[in-house]
């Protein structure tokens, strides 16, 4: 049997990039309509376009390297944001080729989750971030930890997201976070 591997790679139900240096090397299809995009113009530019704020693509930046030092793959949950400024939950997965210098080149996958959790509310990065530590079912000191921040901040955060989500609790605010009504 003879493979078509980059018919594979173009006709993925994902979106799937190669990366060099935290720019996009080659895109498929699915990335491009994802994110409402071209490959014209996703094709040679920085990852940074994809997210909703420049400080966010750095930070995230800083938070994998470790991982995927140790461990050469990373995934996570996180709000993306289109070519046309929508934002969206996206599920994001990579593998570093080379652990030493995880972001010399990878492969990575992004899969759309705006379906199943919708962005219902305008959120600063911060609370983004937080929002998706919550989701992942972190404590307070857990996200201080993973974001750098105290535990006393993440609580003022996510006071700040009950208060936008009109949730009452932590737990009513994971599942309207969710997109459970």
């Amino acid at each position: 049997m003879n493979l078509d591997y980059r018919l594979a790679f173009e006709m993925a139900p994902v979106g799937l990039v190669i990366s060099r240096d935290r720019r996009m090397i080659n895109c498929n299809q699915r990335l491009c309509e994802m994110f409402c995009a071209s490959p014209e113009l996703l094709i040679g530019q920085s990852f940074s376009l994809l997210y909703p704020s420049l400080e966010e693509y750095e930070r995230q930046g800083q938070r994998m390297a470790p991982i995927l030092n140790a461990k050469g793959f990373y995934s996570d949950n996180r709000i993306m944001k289109r070519a046309n400024g929508e934002t969206f939950w996206c599920h994001v997965t990579g593998r570093a080729l080379d652990r030493c210098n995880p972001h010399a080149s990878g492969i990575w996958s992004f899969e759309d989750l705006s379906q199943q959790r919708p962005v219902k509310a305008d959120l600063t990065s911060r609370e983004r971030e937080v929002a998706a530590r919550l989701l992942d079912g972190m404590t307070s000191k857990e996200i201080g930890r993973v974001l750098g921040i105290s535990h006393r901040t993440v609580e003022i955060y996510r006071a700040r997201l009950m208060r936008k989500y009109g949730a009452n609790t932590t737990a009513d605010l994971v599942h309207k976070l969710v997109g459970a009504s």
